[in-house]
């Protein structure tokens, strides 16, 4: 049996916890392909290990997982244009491709 430490060491995945840095380290699996069926999908909210994300499929047909929020002043990107290669942030039209960098 697990002591109450041990158990809390194990099963937090947060953010700055131990198991939460090993384990991000590693692919997990968030979404099913055909939850992003297909180039310029709408895209889909995830979460895993007390993180909010966003995925999406660009022009290209690639998946990419990025911050849901848009880094410039904080929109939801849920809401964003899916076109020409990018997720674009209502608010201004930052646009963000499948690796999270802002073009």
């Amino acid at each position: 049996m697990l002591s109450a430490a041990d158990n809390e060491l194990l099963t937090r995945t947060n953010s700055g916890t131990p198991m939460g840095e090993y384990l991000r380290r590693f692919w997990q699996p968030v979404a099913l392909a055909e939850e992003l069926p297909h180039p310029d999908c709408d895209p889909v909210r995830v979460a895993i290990m007390g993180e909010d994300l966003l995925a999406f499929r660009d022009s290209r047909g690639r998946a990419g997982i990025v911050d849901p929020w848009c880094s410039h002043r904080g929109a939801p990107l849920y809401f964003g244009n899916n076109a020409d290669g990018g997720l674009a942030c209502i608010y201004h039209g930052w646009k963000f491709d499948v690796e999270g960098r802002c073009l």
